[in-house]
């Protein structure tokens, strides 16, 4: 049976250790339903980014943990149309 796993990294890419202790996952879903629970927790402790593993594959990543902070950002630089 397949484990899903994250990684937790730096903006850099070297690896940190997560703020909440991590699981391993039976499914996909399940890693990213974690992942929706826990993202503002681990971006605090000091990870910005992560990357879902399934057993040694890696799926996808880097994916900013500050995703939602720059997306704010960038919405208040934007000038309002009239």
């Amino acid at each position: 049976m397949a484990a899903w796993t994250w990684r937790f990294e730096k903006a850099d890419g070297t690896q940190v250790e997560p703020a909440v202790p991590p699981e391993e996952f039976p499914t996909q879903g399940d890693a990213e339903s974690w992942i929706g629970e826990h993202w503002k927790a681990l971006a605090e402790g000091g990870a910005d980014q992560v990357r879902l593993r399934e057993d040694t594959t890696e799926i996808y990543g880097p994916m900013s943990l500050h995703a939602e902070a720059e997306a704010e950002a960038e919405a208040e630089e934007e000038p309002e149309e009239a």
